[in-house]
């Protein structure tokens, strides 16, 4: 029999989490965020903690909404660009910042997920993303040391998923959550649609439940679009 994951809600999901842990948050921007989890986080008012996240939402959605109330401590994150909260906190020295390129921020998440302490990659060597990082030469060419990621809790949202765990995304919205659901000691899965164990493909599957310690089917779901660019017909 499959192991039943399914909790009731996102006050339960949540049980254990504290001030100064450290949390991933799938998404990217505002696509495929944990909406649910960030919003419990908030009412919470959990503080000084780590946020892995690719951006940090928009100033009044998605984790724009902890930097707010000033309860994140230190981002490790790959883009500011979107959230002016963000930009101003980390020039002030409020928050502690850790870019890193998307890539490695992505392979550093599914290598702690998978395992593996550390990897080398060129990506930054020359830059200020490779101060203080051991460098080698692979084929001629140097690669800086980076270490993999691993959270308390990540949070991540999926279109499907059944009572096992197993999860399906939709379409981007896959982005950064599949490698973060990997990488937390607990991981928390919001999906919109929760069906019995059995009724997913399994050809289908993205996250085996194996990596996901508890789900919640969400309630509410925004989905805001970050930035939203027409034409006139014709």
């Amino acid at each position: 029999m499959a192991m039943y994951k399914v909790v009731a809600n996102v006050e339960v999901a949540l049980d254990g989490v504290q001030n100064g842990m450290t949390f991933m948050l799938g998404g990217f921007g505002l696509c495929g965020i944990p909406e649910n989890a960030i919003a419990e986080l908030v009412r919470r008012r959990i503080n000084g903690v780590t946020c892995i996240s690719n951006n940090a939402g928009v100033d009044d959605f998605g984790l724009g909404l902890l930097l707010h109330n000033r309860q994140i401590k230190k981002m490790i994150s790959s883009y500011v660009g979107e959230n002016d909260e963000f930009e101003r906190q980390m020039l002030s020295g409020e928050l502690e910042v850790d870019l890193i390129p998307q890539g490695s921020l992505a392979e550093r998440c599914r290598a702690g997920g998978a395992g593996i302490p550390a990897f080398y990659t060129p990506a930054g060597y020359g830059t200020e993303v490779a101060e203080g990082k051991e460098v080698r030469e692979f084929n001629g060419k140097p690669h800086i040391l980076e270490s993999a990621l691993t959270a308390d809790f990540a949070f991540v949202k999926a279109w499907k998923g059944d009572t096992a765990g197993n999860l399906i995304y939709k379409a981007t919205a896959r982005n950064f959550n599949p490698m973060m659901a990997m990488a937390g000691k607990i991981t928390v899965a919001e999906v919109e649609e929760l069906v019995p164990a059995g009724e997913l493909d399994p050809n289908q599957i993205h996250t085996p439940g194996i990596f996901v310690q508890r789900i919640f089917k969400g309630v509410n779901y925004e989905k805001r679009i970050e930035q939203r660019t027409v034409r006139q017909r014709g």
